[in-house]
């Protein structure tokens, strides 16, 4: 299966790429109200212990990407 291109206007994140392109393996997408959640998100893939839950967002507004780590 083709990976999807994810596009990232976050400068200063790791996984961020020429073009504004995100790099990373997988992403992990969340609702505002989990933002300060700390889920290990370099995780092949699979979600598991309390990333492993489904929630619903009424807009794009209320969502947060997990993914996002500091450039050193």
């Amino acid at each position: 299966m083709e990976r999807p291109v994810v596009k990232c206007n976050v400068s200063n994140c790791t996984y961020w790429g020429e073009g504004n392109n995100c790099f990373a393996e997988s992403i992990l997408v969340e609702i505002d109200s989990h933002a300060n959640k700390d889920y290990d998100v370099e995780m092949s893939g699979e979600l598991v212990g309390d990333a492993n839950h489904e929630d619903k967002a009424e807009s794009v507004a209320q969502t947060c990407c997990h993914t996002f780590k500091p450039k050193k």
